[in-house]
């Protein structure tokens, strides 16, 4: 322990962190743009600058550590007057529609302006200018709103470890970019959006497709079906004001309703499809001698990098399609002939936490006879522009519940969305179906928790079956190599390209670096979800009544013929770079 003297305040303090630290566990805000906890701490911005007694010019508090002694001052107006000379600067070559942005009013630039009585730009002079890469169908990267802070660089390089963007260039032509500066699309992009995540700014965002909603739901010929993800429950009630992992799903429900969807139907539902149908693939595939270890596709960010990464061990992959593309299938066929609505009068839009998921749906392989199974994709943020547009007052709305038929869905549907659920959920059905009964394990800890990769060996039947459960494509690289070698001696494998799985979505709501440095933003959601599980009156997969009567009326049985029409697909090599 040392001993620091912080703006007058006496403090003690673990003698191996930096200042930056010490000073917000004393309750003395020092204001930061580039420093992302565990991620970017390199001190590139300067907005953290504090002076230490006895020494020349300033310390960059989120680097320097402590030392015995020290004597800091924060807030002097010397500090204060740099800090506003580094804001001019940063503007002077700022695209500033703040209007306009998608980030305005959260935005760590814009806030930081307000806090420091920014009115006007000191500096004018030559701006940058830089086309905008709108090619992919999942992120916007405008580098006119870009502050080089590099914290998108350091979260896909350290901590998805991919590194599709970096610095090039030197000097006033410094700018993030990709290989020969080519567009996300074309590069070794994922699209798991945890740069848009990390962007203090607007500079990165969620391709938008709130206006083709609009028009959807104002043509009177198109019959409107949405469908809402579980963690986006968890979540949204953020954007309005409400504490991290409030569960919002009545209010949400009713909000949809009033926008004028002609259906409001729940993603819980395909998401006992894909147990359905993902047990039974297993099943077989340890019964008949498949190719094992079997990994789960649910993620399109993780699909995607094992594509590009791994294309030999694209056999192991689940045929299934995720819940949403599964869910979009069974509507534009069993319902449409069941209600007699042409299908090709139905439009699904899914409310996803992921931006990756606006890719997925995009993909050639998601369509059945002509069909996309999915029309448009809009994130957890997108929804909540929706809402304010349509000058609806969340908060004070009453609940709603999901339409039948396609609202029923279980505890098991709901886990989904937190890592190692899809892995809990399949194996409460894998292990009734091998024990023929009904089990009175539901939980399984072992596979639960904020571990980047769990490992656990589980009893089925009398059967010792190795699994494992990985969030992160960091994390996810590991067990790939590890398959590759042939040094994997499991039989199960869960993977979310996310680190935590879908509760932290590149669509989630965006949370300051302060907030992210604070507060386990995962857990919270997460424990959301596990109790929506457990107030759940049907908490395994294959006893959902209306699963049950689509599989009697329309697809026969997991793996079926039919089920194989409608519920899989499959994956094809992808070059890392189309150059």
């Amino acid at each position: 322990m040392v001993n620091l003297n912080i703006d007058g305040k006496m403090v003690q303090v673990e003698d191996n962190i930096t200042i930056l630290e010490a000073a917000r566990r004393n309750g003395i805000d020092i204001p930061t743009l580039c420093f992302l906890k565990d991620i970017n701490e390199v001190g590139d911005c300067r907005m953290c600058i504090v002076k230490v007694e006895g020494r020349k010019g300033f310390a960059t508090s989120c680097i320097q550590t402590v030392e015995e002694g020290m004597v800091i001052k924060t807030h002097s107006p010397e500090i204060l007057e740099a800090r506003k000379i580094i804001l001019d600067l940063i503007l002077s070559n700022h695209h500033k529609d703040c209007l306009t942005c998608s980030r305005n009013g959260n935005c760590e630039l814009q806030n930081l302006c307000i806090k420091f009585n920014v009115q006007k730009v000191e500096y004018e002079g030559e701006m940058s200018k830089h086309e905008i890469d709108d090619k992919s169908p999942a992120i916007v990267r405008d580098f006119n709103k870009c502050i080089l802070c590099r914290r998108c660089v350091a979260t896909c390089k350290n901590l998805q470890e991919i590194g599709a963007i970096d610095c090039i260039e030197r000097g006033f032509n410094s700018c993030i970019s990709t290989t020969y500066n080519n567009s996300l699309n074309d590069v070794d992009c994922t699209f798991c959006g945890q740069c848009i995540e990390s962007c203090p700014t607007g500079a990165l965002k969620e391709k938008e497709y709130i206006d083709d909603v609009w028009q959807k739901l104002k043509d009177e010929k198109i019959y409107t079906i949405v469908q809402t993800a579980p963690a986006v429950r968890v979540a949204l009630g953020e954007e309005f004001g409400m504490e991290i992992g409030t569960n919002v799903k009545g209010k949400m429900v009713t909000a949809l309703k009033s926008m004028g969807f002609d259906k409001v139907f729940d993603t819980n539902t395909g998401a006992d499809f894909t147990i359905m149908e993902e047990a039974n693939e297993f099943l077989d595939r340890v019964q008949s001698g498949g190719i094992l270890p079997m990994i789960t596709s649910c993620s399109p960010g993780w699909v995607r990098f094992a594509e590009k990464n791994y294309p030999e061990l694209l056999g192991h992959l689940s045929t299934c399609k995720s819940p949403h593309q599964m869910f979009g299938a069974i509507v534009k066929s069993y319902f449409s002939q069941k209600y007699k609505i042409p299908a090709e009068r139905i439009c699904v839009i899914s409310v996803m936490p992921c931006i990756a998921k606006k890719y997925e749906s995009s993909r050639e392989e998601m369509q059945v006879d002509g069909l996309r199974d999915v029309d448009y994709v809009i994130t957890t943020r997108e929804l909540s522009r929706m809402i304010r547009q349509a000058n609806i007052d969340f908060i004070h709305l009453e609940d709603s519940n999901f339409d039948d038929p396609m609202g029923e869905a279980t505890g098991a549907g709901a886990i989904f969305g937190t890592t190692g659920g899809v892995m809990e959920a399949a194996l409460r059905t894998a292990a009734d179906k091998l024990e023929g009964k009904d089990l009175e394990k539901l939980k399984y800890e072992e596979i639960r928790g904020e571990k980047g990769i769990k490992k656990a060996t589980v009893n089925l039947a009398g059967k010792e079956l190795k699994i494992v459960v990985a969030s992160g494509l960091s994390n996810a690289r590991k067990i790939m190599e590890e398959i590759k070698e042939g040094k994997a001696d499991y039989q199960f494998v869960e993977i979310m390209a996310c680190p935590g799985g879908c509760v932290m979505g590149g669509g989630q709501p965006i949370k300051n670096s302060k907030i992210r440095a604070s507060v386990d933003i995962r857990k919270l959601r997460s424990k959301a979800l596990y109790s929506i599980d457990e107030a759940s009156t049907i908490r395994k997969s294959h006893e959902n009544p209306t699963v049950k009567q689509i599989y009697d009326e329309f697809l026969e049985k997991p793996g079926s013929k039919k089920a194989h029409k409608y519920l899989h697909t499959h994956y094809t090599p992808k070059e890392k770079y189309n150059i």
